[in-house]
């Protein structure tokens, strides 16, 4: 995991133990760190998995696809957000970050075979319109974004952001998915899908049901 950026978005190079083949899920800024780990590593990168296209999850995607030669993997709804990037940047000062045109789009339902993993993709609106959810289900490991967090959830007050969708989109992470499921999420610590059922705040709703 590195965090990265103005927001400190947590980054992720993934591979099997032993493996010189790597995934990188949501590349948000400082691409030569990013490219400098994947040399120390000694790997090759298969792909390059989006889970929404905020700036902060975006910025390095360019560079990092570029000199590695890997395919970009994007929710279907927000593929043309990536390509014109800085167009959806809503703060003055933020980037320059470098447009992409994404190789491969994501709507849910999806199961990838990347890296020697079997990734299966799961629809997660709420925080962003297209927002997607990585699940390795051997590895009992999840790739939340800015759905899930620990101890806190994503924001809904940016445009396409919806509270009652959001919250659905996390029942559905709760209903899918065994509780000692890992999340890796966008932002903040690591943390486990039944310690956020059982104690993040955000979720109350989704108790009284």
């Amino acid at each position: 995991m590195f965090t990265v950026g103005v927001v400190q978005e947590n980054c992720y190079i993934m591979r099997r133990d032993g493996s010189d083949r790597a995934l990188i899920v949501d590349p948000g800024d400082e691409a030569p760190m990013l490219l400098a780990a994947l040399d120390e590593l000694g790997v090759q990168l298969d792909g390059i998995l989006l889970t929404h296209t905020h700036f902060d999850h975006v910025g390095a995607v360019a560079p990092v696809a570029r000199a590695t030669g890997a395919e970009v993997w994007v929710p279907e709804i927000e593929r043309g957000v990536l390509a014109d990037i800085m167009r959806f940047v809503p703060f003055a000062g933020i980037g320059p970050f470098e447009s992409y045109e994404a190789e491969h789009t994501v709507a849910g339902g999806e199961r990838l075979s990347l890296a020697g993993f079997e990734i299966d993709v799961l629809f997660t609106p709420g925080h962003s319109p297209g927002h997607v959810t990585y699940s390795i289900p051997d590895e009992a490991a999840a790739f939340s974004g800015d759905v899930l967090f620990q101890g806190s959830v994503g924001r809904t007050d940016l445009p396409g952001g919806h509270w009652p969708t959001l919250l659905e989109s996390i029942g559905t992470l709760i209903d899918t998915l065994p509780p000692e499921t890992r999340i890796y999420p966008g932002h903040m610590g690591l943390t486990t899908l039944g310690a956020e059922s059982a104690s993040n705040p955000f979720l109350a709703e989704l108790a009284q049901r």
